[in-house]
């Protein structure tokens, strides 16, 4: 639990609006920001759709929604006066929390107005860059280890003298969650091993062949004895209704039917989890559950900081592609990564388990 409320105690808040994996991979500055400021009040302002894997942080005080999906509606619809109202209440709400320091990690001329809106005497802003770093007292650049996880934000703590020993992510589920959970994998029997599949993602070029999950679930079903779980949104049910069409071994259908936190505790409960570069699998990481994550078009942390977690890459001369992939579709670099491959990796991350 947080320590009582101290008004002598420095008011912190960070500002990450989005997305699932980089909430994720920002979330060891709580713990290494309570470690340094044991009285502080510490605050994240962060988009709804992400909040609720800050909710029950243990040393995180307050957790803001900011809808900024709602403000883009509003400016698109052209009701500018309830968008004007909306973003002074905003401001007004942050400025009664009187923070001393307001610290922008996605330096973004968005996150970057919501930093200052926060009236906070001490802005500093990581990577700011559209404008957004004038409106900091203080930038830090990017840096750190390229390779490892979540390097830009150990960077910054180290930056700011926070105590980073461990430096690990964390994502935080309750006893509604495991117990949700146990009924949604209830048919899958008693004592079964499950192996989280999350093969969805924002971007085509960041998928693996839609193809290999049958095939990779059934060969972890069939050689490592594991039950496939597809782990996935409301807008992935189409996609999971085909694979689940081609696999001919039992696979548990849950795309669209967890909540984000939900999905964490069932990716808490399973012995593998195997992903594309999306929030979920990052997620697997933080949980320390074995982990395979598979990419190609973003440039992959090769270091997971973690035993039991593998990053399968084959870099090609035009990786990273990031969003603009010049392969007419084919997406080669995730083709290169075949099901034996991933079959595996699995096989000597269980055994080493």
């Amino acid at each position: 639990m947080s320590p009582s409320p101290d008004p002598n105690a420095p008011r912190i808040l960070l500002v990450r609006l989005s997305a699932i994996g980089d909430v994720v991979f920002a979330s060891p500055l709580i713990a290494a920001l309570r470690r340094s400021h044991p009285r502080a009040h510490i605050a994240w302002l962060v988009q709804p759709e992400c909040a609720p894997l800050l909710a029950q942080h243990p040393d995180l005080d307050e957790v803001i929604p900011c809808p900024i999906n709602r403000w883009r509606r509003l400016a698109r619809e052209r009701r500018l006066g309830t968008l004007a109202r909306e973003l002074r209440t905003m401001r007004a709400e942050l400025r009664a929390r009187r923070f001393d320091r307001a610290i922008d990690l996605q330096g973004l001329l968005k996150s970057g107005l919501l930093t200052w809106f926060s009236g906070a005497p001490e802005r500093i802003g990581l990577g700011s860059r559209e404008g957004s770093q004038w409106l900091m007292t203080r930038t830090v650049a990017r840096d750190g280890p390229y390779k490892r996880i979540g390097s830009e934000y150990l960077h910054l703590a180290r930056t700011l003298d926070l105590a980073v020993e461990p430096f690990v992510m964390a994502v935080h589920h309750g006893e509604a969650e495991r117990a949700r959970v146990a009924e949604l994998v209830a048919p899958a029997g008693a004592g079964a091993r499950l192996v989280a599949l999350s093969p969805f993602t924002t971007r085509p070029q960041k998928h693996w062949i839609e193809s290999r999950w049958a095939d990779l679930a059934e060969r972890l079903h069939q050689e490592l004895g594991l039950t496939p779980v597809l782990l996935g949104g409301p807008g992935d049910r189409e996609a999971a209704a085909r694979i689940v069409a081609r696999c001919k071994t039992p696979l548990l259908d849950l795309a669209g039917a967890t909540s984000l936190t939900e999905a964490a505790a069932l990716i808490d409960r399973a012995a593998l989890a195997v992903a594309v570069d999306t929030g979920l699998g990052h997620i697997g990481i933080a949980m320390n559950t074995p982990s395979l994550l598979l990419f190609g078009s973003t440039c992959p942390y090769l270091d997971t900081t973690r035993d039991n977690a593998r990053v399968l890459y084959h870099p090609r001369p035009c990786s990273p592609c990031k969003r603009h992939p010049s392969c007419e579709g084919r997406f080669d670099c995730m083709r290169e990564i075949t099901v034996e491959a991933v079959v595996e990796a699995a096989r000597e991350l269980l055994a080493d388990d």
